[in-house]
């Protein structure tokens, strides 16, 4: 296992296509740090993504779970999450080595950060949504706000 991270810039890529590309790349042992998590895409028209997190968000005991995220870096996480094969040790582990950050932290900034060209949005050939645009919408409310 590499002990330096891999920092995946998630600016208009597509999250579901994110998503599978780092949970391969988390099983085969990489340490991954995605930045920027809140201006991924999402595809669909806005409205309909937006209704369908808010079924979901309705889904459960209030307070005893399923708990659903509503912040952009942990939606994220949660997609990524649902790619691996969770409920076994190798899934746990792998989920162990992902983080993902709003924005760029200051131990990450000025370093090298790869993309994934498969995943860019500018290939849809439909509308598109960011997570933070879903976050917002679904009840996040951001620190500067």
């Amino acid at each position: 296992m590499s002990t330096e991270p891999v920092i995946i810039d998630a600016t208009e890529l597509i999250l579901g296509r994110v998503a599978s590309t780092v949970a391969k790349r988390l099983l085969q042992g990489e340490t991954i740090v995605i930045v920027n998590a809140e201006k991924a895409a999402i595809s669909g028209r806005r409205l309909s993504v937006v209704e369908e997190k808010k079924a979901l968000l309705e889904v459960g005991h209030p307070g005893k779970g399923p708990l659903h995220p509503r912040r952009p870096d942990q939606i994220v996480r949660r997609t990524v999450r649902g790619m691996l094969p969770w409920k076994n040790p190798k899934g746990k582990e792998a989920y162990k080595r992902l983080r993902a950050y709003i924005g760029v932290p200051d131990e990450f900034r000025g370093k090298e950060t790869q993309t994934i060209p498969e995943a860019n949005a500018q290939r849809l050939k439909c509308p598109y949504i960011r997570v933070e645009e879903l976050a917002k919408r679904i009840g996040w409310t951001p620190a500067g706000e």
